[in-house]
């Protein structure tokens, strides 16, 4: 891949290739945009096939987190990082100081976070190296673990989507699958039983998708098919690219509304969703939760704030769906729109020149 042809497709603003012999950290951070603020985006951990894949994967959730930033209405940027290798195999406490003096040295443009195959223990880690983490313990000033957040934000947009497509907000009674259950999905699982939705999960792990199962009476499916069950919503809580040319065809749902990452594989498969009479709420307006819980961080965190604030994701995604219908485009397109037009605007506002 050419890079600076990679970066300037997308329009990012810097690429960090990050190595550190003795712990054996290779990571690479991407910064898409600025022009809100510092780009703040979690680290993931996990190996690639390639150095190319996982660049790739890095350019693709950067810029993704700057739309999910701006449209979240934060004073923030988008940036991500991924470390490359097996968690459970290289993970030490050199490598991830390693990785949080390399996030220091970018003093500020970026803010990581927990994300896939990170912890909370290793932003505490990193916080011992840099200012610029979110996400740590309580006692360090953090918020904590995002995760119950992030899932209480896709049932915020879950009710937006039920409102819109069923005139009814409420998830009683409603056929959910959720594909996936690690922290986030177990935590939206939760929710969702307690609203008295009907739930079908799915999960690699199976004895943790067994227990959850039985806490609260949801059927079980093999992942590989959980898109193909019959339900009102499919909700994606895994890694992301699960909805595909391929997968579309098969899926026997009413809407999609979930907490994975880039859940398109490619931009036509919002049209193909559209075409399908599936209504798609865009993955980086649904998981919003987390990092507008995180970035409360920045000014001192409050929980009853920070869960006020991750409530404004049912108001967000019924403007992208009613913008969608009003324009006759697609939920996504409409997402990216609200988004753009705000970092147009703020960076109008920010170019008024004042005076020392």
């Amino acid at each position: 891949m050419a890079v600076f042809e990679a970066m300037a497709a997308e329009r990012h603003e810097q690429l960090v290739w990050c190595h550190e012999p003795t712990s054996g950290l290779r990571a690479i951070v991407a910064i898409h945009s600025t022009a809100l603020g510092p780009a703040l985006g979690g680290a993931r951990f996990r190996s690639y096939a390639s150095e190319h894949e996982a660049l790739v994967d890095v350019l693709r959730l950067s810029r993704g987190m700057t739309y999910k930033n701006a449209a979240a209405g934060l004073d923030l940027g988008g940036g991500k990082a991924v470390i490359i290798g097996d968690p459970a195999a290289v993970r030490s406490e050199a490598l991830i100081r390693a990785f949080g003096r390399f996030v220091d040295g970018l003093a500020g443009r970026y803010l990581t976070a927990e994300d896939v195959g990170t912890t909370q223990a290793d932003m505490d880690l990193i916080r011992r190296e840099t200012r610029h983490v979110t996400g740590t313990s309580m006692s360090l000033g953090g918020s904590g673990d995002p995760s119950p957040v992030t899932a209480l934000g896709v049932r915020h947009a879950m009710h937006a989507a039920a409102d819109h497509r069923w005139g009814d907000s409420s998830l009683a009674d409603r056929h959910v699958v959720v594909s996936g259950v690690g922290k986030v999905g177990s935590a939206l699982v939760g929710l969702l039983a307690d609203e008295g939705a009907r739930l079908t999960i799915a999960d690699v792990a199976k004895d943790r998708v067994d227990a959850l199962a039985a806490e609260h009476g949801a059927n079980v499916v093999d992942p590989a098919s959980a898109h193909t069950v019959p339900c009102d919503i499919f909700s994606p809580c895994a890694f992301g690219a699960v909805l595909s040319a391929r997968t579309i065809p098969e899926l026997r749902c009413a809407a999609i509304v979930g907490a994975a990452n880039n859940q398109l594989e490619e931009d036509a498969d919002a049209d193909r969703l559209a075409d399908a009479g599936i209504l798609y709420v865009p993955d980086f307006v649904a998981n919003a939760g987390g990092v507008i819980n995180i970035a409360e961080e920045l000014r001192g965190y409050d929980a009853g704030r920070a869960r006020q604030a991750v409530a404004r994701i049912h108001a967000t995604t019924a403007a992208v769906l009613a913008t969608a219908d009003a324009e006759g485009i697609g939920t996504e397109a409409a997402a990216e729109r609200l988004a753009a037009q705000r970092i147009v605007a703020v960076t109008a506002v920010r170019n008024i020149h004042l005076p020392n």
